[in-house]
């Protein structure tokens, strides 16, 4: 393992492309809600990635009649959605645990999202010392909040705290708060995860190698 992630006291985890394998399924979702509502910018469904779903909405959807579609439309298929874990993710997180490191989730997730995962994996939060969710927080990533908030639930200065991260606004937002940055290639190219991060790798379980 890096020297630097094993002597780390907290690990802050994002969860979509990091811990479950659902990016992939989150684009398609979004650059359809994107067609079907005629939104100009061709990347959305990338530039929307680690944000929290209000700051989507208000950025995106002027109309109150739309939020509310959109709204319907992310539930109904959340509702749906089967959330894969990562091979290998949770027993990289178990690995510093034991080591004594915290781990955090600090997803832009909704409470609503997380119920679900853990209905499908009953165990999955156990694995964690806490999570923050969207509710946690008032700036979506690329801001710093979100991590500066995982840091002070795992009780240590950002220094201290290593990031796993795959989308380019929640790797900015582990650097603008201070922490070392590992950048997982599993939603974007390694060569330009590469610009915003202190490591990259294929995915965690590549980390324990």
């Amino acid at each position: 393992m890096n020297e630097r992630i094993a002597r780390c006291q907290a690990a802050l985890f994002d969860l979509d492309g990091v811990l479950i394998d659902s990016e992939t399924l989150y684009t398609r979702f979004w650059a359809e809600v994107g067609k079907h509502h005629h939104l100009p910018s061709p990347t959305f469904a990338y530039d929307i990635k680690g944000t929290t779903l209000t700051d989507i909405l208000e950025t995106y959807f002027p109309s109150e009649d739309v939020r509310a579609d959109v709204d319907r439309l992310l539930h109904e298929f959340e509702d749906n959605v089967v959330y894969p874990i990562f091979p290998g993710a949770l027993e990289f997180v178990d690995l510093l645990r034991h080591a004594g490191v915290k781990a955090v989730i600090v997803t832009s997730s909704d409470e609503r999202k997380m119920e679900f995962l853990y209905a499908q994996h009953p165990t999955f939060r156990s694995h964690f010392d806490d999570v923050v969710t969207a509710a946690d927080v008032t700036h979506s990533k690329p801001h710093p909040e979100p991590y500066l908030v995982g840091a002070r639930k795992a009780g240590c200065a950002p220094a201290d705290c290593v990031v796993f991260e795959d989308s380019y606004q929640g790797l900015q937002a582990g650097r603008a708060a201070g922490a070392y940055v590992v950048g997982l290639s599993t939603t974007n190219p390694a060569s330009e995860v590469a610009r915003y991060a202190d490591l990259v790798a294929a995915s965690l379980a590549e980390l324990m190698e």
